[in-house]
């Protein structure tokens, strides 16, 4: 059956540079991304020359200052970049969405002594990171971690368990977040470790529903010991820290979920225009029809609410609300699009010859990752009632 190909979004982009940017990454989703997304999915391979391409053309430090190699781009612009690749193949997408994840301790809150030594190498020298703050005991909890960094004259030696973490044992550095003091959320801080660090081993990869090629592992520490240099903020700031990543990061998964939704609806077009079924295409009855339509809306709202908190991001005003808005909705609509592509497709939609159920097992984890959606909520809810129990 022929494969029409999809029509690219229509984006509304601030600057020329801008277009020029999204014409760069189509043409490398298109050459290097989507070709071999199924098969390598498939065999579980993490695509690694990919993100030594993306590190090379400039697109792993895209929000990031130009000083020390990032793009400089405003998040409306990056967030884009992220749809486009994620809709090529979600590892990527997501992949780089935790990379910048994982670079923006150091970025926000690193002395310039520490931006100087190590920013330019993770945005644009290769390197690929990971994030640290969920454990086996402490998901949804994050305050209650039980990772912990002891002083030890200039360094610090952090002994725990960290769990879900995406590119545990192949990333380069991690950012990880341990206690120093007290419990609860004041005791917690940032550290920067290096990915060969002496005691630092990851466990064999999580075997997922999807996204199979992008390795999720526990990553033990065992007495890593790393210089107080490594620290990044205060004593005591790392929640904060996290928090405040969190935010942007959540922008981050949705943008990738529209990516895939957008995939799936491109799927579900073309199939529904070339397959017939009693004398014509399944696409001129009106029920499939108005199927198409509900996706096609739900994804442009979803769009609108992504690109609305991240230029409130970028105007440096409150964006929190917004961004736990944009992933309950974007990945919820994720979810729903995908789903539906699967039954436009109907008995091909549940085979491999076809990416649409590749499209909704990976939708489902998107609803899960960096806060679940009930999360989501409850971050809402604080922005309009206040905290629970007051």
């Amino acid at each position: 059956m022929p494969d029409r190909a999809p029509q690219p979004v229509d984006r509304q982009l601030p600057t020329d540079e801008a277009r020029d940017l999204i014409s760069l990454v189509r043409d490398i989703a298109q050459r290097e991304i989507a070709p071999s997304a199924a098969e390598e999915e498939d065999a579980g391979r993490f695509p690694r020359a990919v993100f030594t391409l993306l590190s090379d053309s400039g697109l792993l430090g895209l929000p990031y200052d130009a000083e020390y190699g990032g793009g400089e781009q405003p998040y409306e612009v990056y967030l884009q970049v992220l749809e486009e690749l994620a809709a090529a193949r979600l590892t990527v997408g997501l992949g780089v969405s935790v990379h910048t994840l994982a670079s923006y301790a150091l970025a926000a809150y690193g002395t310039k002594e520490q931006q100087i030594e190590h920013l330019p190498a993770m945005l644009g020298g290769g390197l690929l990171g990971a994030y640290c703050l969920s454990e086996p005991a402490s998901g949804s909890d994050a305050a209650s971690l039980r990772t912990k960094a002891v002083r030890d004259g200039d360094d610090w030696v952090l002994t725990g368990t960290k769990a879900w973490i995406t590119h545990g044992g192949i990333a380069d550095f991690y950012t990880v977040m341990a206690r120093t003091g007290e419990e609860g959320p004041r005791g917690i801080t940032a550290f920067l470790v290096p990915g060969d660090a002496e005691g630092l081993s990851a466990a064999v990869p999580e075997k997922k529903m999807g996204l199979k090629g992008s390795p999720t592992a526990q990553v033990h520490l065992d007495g890593v010991r790393v210089c107080d240099t490594r620290r990044l903020g205060d004593e005591g700031q790392g929640f904060a820290i996290a928090l405040s990543a969190l935010d942007s990061g959540r922008l981050g998964i949705a943008a990738c979920a529209i990516g895939v939704a957008q995939a799936a609806l491109d799927q579900a077009v073309s199939y529904a225009a070339d397959r017939r079924q009693f004398g014509k295409p399944i696409a001129d009855f009106q029920g499939l029809r108005f199927m198409l339509a509900d996706m096609a809306t739900q994804i442009e709202a979803g769009r609108a609410l992504y690109l609305t908190a991240a230029r409130l991001r970028d105007a440096g005003l409150p964006f929190a609300k917004q961004a736990a808005m944009a992933k309950l909705h974007c990945t919820d609509t994720a979810m729903r699009v995908t789903t539906d592509a699967v039954q436009i497709l109907g008995g091909y939609g549940y085979t491999a010859d076809f990416p649409a159920e590749r499209y909704m097992r990976e939708a489902k984890v998107l609803q899960i990752v960096e806060g679940t959606n009930q999360i989501q909520r409850m971050v809402i809810a604080r922005h309009l009632a206040g905290p629970e129990g007051r």
